[in-house]
């Protein structure tokens, strides 16, 4: 009888739990990377559009499941000319490809506030699992009633890897833009009613 009762309960509150959707703040996010330059500098930019798709059930995110995407054709390195040629097929082929997307795999606690978030990342028309390293902010209710938490991911990729392919040298051999880009998101989600 206390085995069906446990039974019971466990199947209640299973049923009890439920995913809760999170929106992106989009005053308070921001999306960028930063890739050498000639060697002796390093050039950054941001995308100005993007959307999220965000789930999760409990209160340290452990279980979140993310979707992802940014508009490359909002690709701002405020340099017109050099955005133009991001967005061509030397980088990225916005015309063909105007999508860069993530999709989450898992995000496990390694310590305190930090997590590591692994999925999909697809650029062009290539799909590599990547691993960002995440810092967890926190979760807080704003002054008008919304519950906002709060998550800073950065990662590594090598652009080679996903055919943005531009990689003229400059006198002494050295790439004008390095293979290795940083990919730094910092993002506010307010919790849906």
């Amino acid at each position: 009888m206390k085995k069906t009762i446990l039974i019971a309960a466990t199947l209640i509150a299973s049923l009890g739990a439920k995913a809760q959707n999170w929106a992106v703040d989009a005053s308070h996010t921001n999306v960028n990377f930063v890739v050498d330059y000639m060697v002796v500098s390093e050039l950054e930019g941001t995308f100005k559009k993007y959307d999220a798709k965000v789930t999760s059930e409990k209160a340290d995110f452990s279980d979140i499941k993310i979707e992802f995407t940014v508009d490359v054709n909002s690709i701002n390195t405020e340099n017109e000319m050099r955005d133009k040629h991001l967005q061509s097929d030397d980088f990225f082929n916005a015309e063909k490809f105007p999508k860069l997307t993530f999709k989450s795999i898992s995000m496990k606690k390694v310590d305190g506030k930090k997590y590591v978030l692994e999925g999909d990342l697809t650029l062009r028309d290539v799909t590599k699992r990547v691993k960002f390293d995440v810092v967890y902010g926190g979760t807080v209710n704003d002054p008008y009633g919304n519950t906002k938490a709060g998550f800073k991911a950065t990662t590594k990729i090598n652009r080679m890897d996903y055919g943005l392919k531009y990689n003229a040298a400059i006198e002494t051999g050295a790439l004008v833009a390095g293979n290795e880009v940083t990919l730094n998101i910092n993002t506010v989600l307010i919790k849906q009613k």
